[in-house]
C-alpha cells in the first residue's frame, strides 16, 4: 500500500496523450500500411512463381515499362510546354478558349481512350470501312497502323496526361514577374531567346513535377495496357494474382513497381536540389502577350488544336455517338444500378477523404512538430503509389485478419463470420482513401494556409475549443476548398480501375469495371454509355482547374511593373 500511495503522484505526472498529435500519427500509420505491407515482401525469400517470373517475364516487364514511360515522358513534354507559353504568352485568336479546353483530355480515363480509338481505327471500324469505299480497296490491299501495339499506348497515354505538364507549366508562367522578361528583352533576347533562357529556366520544378505526376500515372496505368496486350508491371501483378494465385509473388513484383515510383519521386527532387528561383519584385502588371502574326498565328491555333480534338472532341463524339446507337440496352435498370454503385462509392470515400485530410492538416497546424509533419507526409504518399499495389498492399493484412477472426469466432462459439473486411466494401473504400488522400489533403491545405493564424488565437480567447474553431470558424471559411476536395475524390474514385478490380465484392460492379470488361469483350459500342458517364463527371473538375489557374496571377488590378 505504501508503495503504491508513494507511485500516485509520479502517475500524476505522467504527461496527457495529445489527441491530436496521435490522431495524425495513428492515421497516418493506418493508411501506410499498405505500403509497408507490400515492401514487407522484398525480404520473404523468393517462391517458385517469383524465379519463374524472374527467368521469363520480369525483363519484359522492366523493358516495356521503361520505354513506356520513356515515350509518355517525351510525348507529354512535347505537347504541354508549347501549348502552356502560347496560351499564357502569345495573343491569337481563340487563345481563351484554348486556356480551359487543353484541359479536358485530362476528363477522359486512358483506357477508355484507348478502346475508343481502337473501335475506330480497327479494320471493321468507320475509318478504314470509308477508306475501303472510297478507294474500292478489300483486306490485304494496303497497309494501316496497329493502335495495339507499345508506341500506340504511348501515344494513348501522351494526349491524355500531357494536361499535367500543361497545367503546372501554365501556373509557372503565369506567376512569373513580367520585370524578368521585360529585362531580358532590354537586352536584346527575343521571343525565342527569352522562352529558353528566362522563362523555361524558371518554370522548371514545375515542369519537372508535372512529368513525374505523368509518369506515375503511366506506372500505374492497368486499363490501357491489358486492353493493348503489353506486358508491364500492372498487367503482370494482376496475373500473378489472379492466374498464378500467388499473392507473395504479386506482392514482390508491386515491391519492384514501387521502386520505380520512388526512383521518380527522387528524380524530381534531385532535379531541384538547392535551386530556389525567387522574384525580386513583388509588384506584377499584366503580361504583354507577343502578337502572333501569319503563319505563327495559324501555326498556334492548329497546334492548341490538335491535342484538344484527338485527346477529347474525337473520342467523346464517337462515344456519344455509340451511346445513342445502344440507346436501348443501357436505358434499363441495371444501367442505373450501376450509375448508382459508382455514386455511393464516391460519395463515401470523398467525404471520408475529406474528413481525414482536415484531421491532418489541422493536427499539423494546431501541433507543428517535425513527427506531425513526417507523419502527414507519409499519409500522402499513396497517391504516388498505382491502384494494383494499394489494392495487393490492402487485401494481404485484411484477408489475414478476417482469417484470424473467423477462427477465433469457429473455435469458441462456433459462428462463422465470414469476410467482413476483404470481402465488403470497407477494402475498396480503405483503398480509394489510400489512394486519393493527397488530392484532398492539398486541397484542404491551401485552403487552410490562407486563413491567419489570428482568427485560431482570437477563437480560442474566446473560449473555444480546438475541434470547435474547426468546426464553426474555419469550416465556414474553407467552404469552397471543401467542396473542391469532394469533388476531385469523387470523380477519381469514379474513374479507378485497377483497384476497383481486385478488391470490388462479388456481385458488385461500378461504371468504370463495366466499360472496361465490355470493352475487353470487343462490344466497344455497348461500353460507351459507361464511359461518356464517367467523361461528363470529369469535366467540372477540369473547369474548376482552369478557372483557379486563370485566378492565380497575383497583382491581376495592379498597373505598376
Amino acid at each position: 500500500m505504501t508503495s503504491l500511495t508513494a507511485a500516485l503522484p509520479a502517475i500524476k505526472t505522467l504527461p496527457r496523450p495529445d489527441p491530436w498529435r496521435s490522431g495524425v500519427v495513428l492515421a497516418a500509420l493506418l493508411l501506410a500500411l499498405p505500403v509497408i505491407v507490400v515492401f514487407s515482401f522484398v525480404f520473404v525469400p523468393a517462391g517458385e512463381v517469383w524465379l519463374h517470373l524472374k527467368e521469363t517475364v520480369l525483363q519484359e516487364y522492366v523493358t516495356n515499362s521503361l520505354v513506356l514511360l520513356f515515350g509518355v515522358g517525351v510525348g507529354v513534354l512535347a505537347i504541354g510546354i508549347p501549348a502552356a507559353w502560347m496560351v499564357s504568352l502569345c495573343e491569337f485568336p481563340g487563345r481563351r478558349v484554348f486556356e480551359w479546353a487543353l484541359l479536358l483530355p485530362m476528363a477522359m480515363p486512358a483506357y477508355i481512350i484507348a478502346y475508343t480509338y481502337t473501335g475506330m481505327l480497327d479494320f471493321a471500324g468507320p475509318v478504314q470501312t470509308q477508306l475501303r469505299d472510297w478507294f474500292g480497296w478489300s483486306y490485304g490491299d494496303y497497309w494501316f497502323p496497329d493502335l495495339r501495339t507499345l508506341p500506340g499506348a504511348v501515344l494513348m497515354l501522351s494526349l491524355v496526361l500531357y494536361p499535367y505538364v500543361y497545367l503546372l507549366s501554365r501556373a509557372a508562367f503565369l506567376e512569373q514577374s513580367i520585370c524578368v522578361l521585360e529585362v531580358s528583352r532590354t537586352l536584346g533576347a527575343g521571343p525565342w531567346t527569352g522562352f529558353g533562357r528566362v522563362a523555361l529556366p524558371l518554370a522548371r520544378p514545375a515542369i519537372i513535377t508535372g512529368l513525374s505526376l505523368a509518369l506515375m500515372e503511366t506506372l500505374a496505368d492497368y486499363g490501357t495496357v491489358q486492353y493493348f496486350g503489353l506486358a508491364t508491371f500492372t498487367t503482370g501483378i494482376f496475373r500473378t494474382w489472379f492466374g498464378l494465385g500467388d499473392p507473395a509473388a504479386a506482392a514482390q513484383l508491386s515491391a519492384v513497381l514501387m521502386s520505380f515510383v520512388f526512383v521518380l519521386i527522387l528524380l524530381e527532387r534531385w532535379s531541384r536540389r538547392r535551386a530556389r528561383f525567387h522574384h525580386t519584385s513583388t509588384r506584377y502588371s499584366h503580361l504583354p502577350r507577343y502578337q502572333l502574326r501569319g503563319w505563327w498565328r495559324a501555326g498556334a491555333i492548329v497546334g492548341c488544336s490538335i491535342p484538344v480534338a484527338f485527346g477529347f472532341l474525337l473520342p467523346a463524339a464517337q462515344l456519344a455517338a455509340w451511346a445513342v446507337d445502344t440507346n436501348a440496352a443501357w436505358l434499363k435498370m441495371d444501367f442505373l444500378v450501376l450509375v448508382g454503385n459508382s455514386l455511393l462509392l464516391a460519395a463515401i470515400t470523398a467525404v471520408l477523404a475529406v474528413a481525414l485530410a482536415l484531421l491532418m492538416a489541422y493536427g499539423r497546424r494546431l501541433r507543428p512538430s517535425p513527427t506531425v509533419g513526417l507523419a502527414v507526409r507519409v499519409a500522402s504518399m499513396g497517391y504516388a503509389v498505382p491502384g494494383t499495389v494499394i489494392a495487393v498492399g490492402v487485401i494481404l493484412p485484411f484477408a489475414w485478419l478476417d482469417n484470424t477472426v473467423d477462427a477465433f469466432m469457429r473455435a469458441q462459439f462456433g459462428v462463422s463470420t465470414g469476410l467482413i473486411l476483404s470481402g465488403t466494401l470497407v477494402a475498396l473504400v480503405f483503398a480509394y482513401c489510400v489512394r486519393f488522400l493527397a488530392v484532398s489533403l492539398n486541397t484542404v491545405e491551401a485552403g487552410l494556409g490562407k486563413i491567419k493564424p489570428s482568427m485560431d488565437d482570437a477563437a480560442r480567447c474566446l473560449g473555444l475549443a480546438p475541434a470547435r474553431v474547426l468546426r464553426e470558424v474555419h469550416m465556414p471559411i474553407m467552404r469552397g476548398s471543401l467542396l473542391t476536395a469532394l469533388l476531385l475524390v469523387f470523380v477519381d474514385v469514379l474513374k479507378e480501375l485497377p483497384a476497383t478490380l481486385i478488391l470490388r465484392p462479388f456481385n458488385f460492379n461500378t461504371l468504370a469495371v463495366r466499360a472496361f470488361e465490355l470493352a475487353s469483350d470487343e462490344r466497344l459500342a455497348d461500353s460507351a454509355s459507361a464511359a461518356l458517364a464517367i467523361v461528363l463527371a470529369g469535366i467540372v473538375p477540369v473547369i474548376l482547374l482552369s478557372r483557379t489557374i486563370g485566378r492565380s496571377r497575383p497583382g491581376q488590378d495592379q498597373t505598376v511593373c
